[in-house]
């Protein structure tokens, strides 16, 4: 194959990647705490002593949206939503995690919980817990949790560090290679969830656009690929 068709075969990669992202992207603009993911292109020249250097495109760094997404009122006693930047801190088998998904509820033994189970952490990255004869449960705005009018915690919210790198898990579960630290200008807000922060519109409109750039990449290899053909046969012939 030729130092073209190798240049744009690798530009397709790159474009089938972003397809199936901005896919991913649109099925979950429901889903309750999803940030948005797009792909970042990078060029990579490779060269040999003696021969011309190939320029390639490559498309292999995840680039995660952290903008607000919409705020929903749902009334809900556990539906927590944070406004401005900050994460709730959940426990998993695989270590904490970092989410900005706020549709909790109590489970059978009273430990606050994420729709998965996962118990939700306090400010000193310990499980909440939930009185099973609490009358009533508020949450303050710094995450204070209360029952009854008793201060029984406070639900952290938490930051990472500046240096530290947060990485990806599923659509609402990050993991933070480095240290984290309080979200101190982050408020709570109870009886509310935070949606997707996807644009669908941006979303459906990037899409036709990745299609059409993929169906000329393809439309070139064909061509291309004819072009080689028949130049095999002339030599072929003569």
């Amino acid at each position: 194959m030729s130092e073209i068709g190798y240049t744009t075969l690798s530009r397709q990669s790159g474009l089938l990647n972003e397809m199936r992202l901005v896919a991913n992207n649109i099925a979950n603009s429901a889903t309750t705490g999803y940030r948005s993911e797009g792909l970042i292109f990078s060029e990579y020249v490779q060269s040999a002593p003696g021969q011309e250097s190939v320029s390639m495109g490559r498309a292999n760094i995840r680039n995660t949206s952290l903008e607000q997404g919409t705020l929903s009122q749902t009334n809900g006693t556990f539906d927590l939503a944070i406004e401005g930047d900050g994460f709730f801190m959940v426990e998993t088998p695989a270590g904490n995690r970092l989410t900005r998904a706020g549709n909790f509820s109590p489970n059978a033994q009273g430990d606050l919980v994420t729709v998965d189970g996962y118990r939700v952490l306090d400010n000193g990255q310990a499980p909440l817990f939930i009185p099973g004869d609490a009358r009533s449960v508020s949450f303050g705005a710094d995450g204070t949790l209360s029952a009854d009018g008793q201060q029984l915690g406070q639900i952290g919210l938490f930051l990472p560090e500046e240096e530290a790198q947060i990485l990806r898990e599923d659509g609402v579960m990050f993991r933070v290679e480095g240290e984290t630290v309080a979200a101190t200008e982050a408020k709570v807000l109870q009886g509310f969830v935070e949606g997707s922060n996807v644009n669908t519109i941006h979303q459906l409109a990037r899409m036709i656009e990745v299609q059409r750039a993929y169906e000329m990449g393809q439309s070139f290899l064909d061509h291309e690929d004819k072009r080689i053909r028949a130049a095999i046969d002339n030599l072929m012939k003569s």
